[in-house]
């Protein structure tokens, strides 16, 4: 669940990224659209906000600074069975007398 850290209040334009800075601070930059490359950052609202590690920090739909509890290591994935060796030998016999059907000439 997110939480409100600051109320900034900031008033977004179409085509721009909104995004915290290494100084605490909201910034934009124009987003690449098409062929044209985006643009350099510039500051939008001066905060100084000091970050706490094991949040996601980001400027909600009013335009103030809120965070979110980071998500750390999800799922454990299934670990793959490994198939017997008799079996593993029989698939490599069974390639090896392939290729060498497929080399022999009449």
């Amino acid at each position: 669940m997110a939480e409100k850290v600051q109320k900034v209040g900031v008033k977004r334009e179409t085509g721009y990224l909104y995004f915290i800075d290494k100084q605490g601070d909201i910034s934009r930059a124009l987003m690449a659209r098409g062929g044209k490359k985006g643009g350099k950052a510039t500051k939008v609202a001066k905060v100084g906000l000091k970050k706490a590690s094991g949040y996601l920090y980001f400027i909600d739909k009013n335009g103030d600074i809120s965070r979110a509890v980071m998500s750390r290591g999800g799922k454990k994935k299934k670990a793959k069975k490994a198939a017997p060796k008799k079996a593993k030998k029989a698939v490599k016999k069974a390639a090896k007398k392939k290729v060498a059907k497929k080399g022999k000439k009449k």
